[in-house]
Order: C-alpha cells, then structure tokens, then sequence
C-alpha cells in the first residue's frame, strides 16, 4: 500500500494516473495496478466531490443530530445504524465516545424538513432514548476543501 499515493488522491481525487506516476516516481502501470489493489480490497471506498450548495441553492440545511441509543444484545450500536443510515436524508453516521452514542448529519430543503425528520422518523425509533439537533449555519471548511472565501461575516460587530 503506498500511504502518499493515498494523500495525493485525497487532496484531489482528479490527478491523472500520469501524473501520479509522475509525482511518486514509479510507472504509470504501477499506480493503476495500486488503484485496482486499494478499490479491490474496499481501501478506497468512492470518490468524491466536495460542492457548496449554499452557493447554488440557498435552500439547503443541514444538521448534526445527537443521538442515545440502548445498544442490543450481541448488536451493540450497528443495527440501528445501520438502520439510519438507509434513509436519503443521512449523509453520514458516527459511533460517538462522550456524551452521546451516533452522530448523524442529515440534509434537508428546510429548517422545517430536517425538524419534522428527527421527530417523526428518528426520534420515535426502536432503541433510541434521545435526540439533540444542532442546524449547520455556515459551513467553513468540509472534507478538508475551504468553502468560506473573504466574505466578512459581520454578525459579531453589531453596536448600538
């Protein structure tokens, strides 16, 4: 497994074979091959692209969802997961250690959409003890893509 292999795709999943081989200084056949090893083996997992949809549509909200759960005999925390992390509206579930056990972020058209799907769909489930919502205002930075250019936030320098 080449680990810098791993960190130039992460930073950008678009770099040519060609230039990969380039950058490592092995043959363009010798990356393809490690490509088809790490997709194989389930290392590589997809590939993604990071968009700002607050730029393209102004409504979209998302939320992190704090939630407990009672863990089942011989199942732990997976079945519920797994259970969660079917609906469309989960873009990702966490097993958490603290205060709560899943982290999960939810995406919506509304404030309102992303309310009525905690308290109507997650919150009533089998196992789960408590739900905290906390709604996403601006997102700065997300899978290590800046997403805030210089535009001034001006909400911390109001005066009378």
């Amino acid at each position: 497994m080449n680990k810098k292999l791993l960190k130039l795709l992460e930073r950008d999943a678009r770099t040519t074979v060609a230039e990969l081989a380039t950058m490592l200084g092995i043959t363009e056949g010798e990356v393809s091959a490690e490509l088809a090893e790490m997709q194989k083996n389930g290392l590589i997992r997809g590939y993604k692209t990071v968009i700002d949809w607050e730029r393209l549509d102004s409504s979209y909200v998302s939320a992190l969802i704090e939630i407990n759960v009672t863990p089942q005999p011989d199942a732990g925390f997976e079945e519920i997961a797994k259970t969660i992390m079917k609906f469309k509206e989960v873009e990702s579930v966490y097993l958490m250690s603290g205060g709560y056990d899943l982290c999960v972020i939810v995406k919506g058209k509304t404030f309102q959409e992303v309310a009525m799907f905690v308290g109507k769909v997650l919150a009533p489930m089998k196992n789960v003890i408590s739900t905290a919502t906390h709604f996403v205002l601006r997102r700065y930075k997300e899978m290590d893509i800046i997403l805030c250019d210089d535009e001034k936030d001006d909400r911390g320098n109001f005066s009378l």
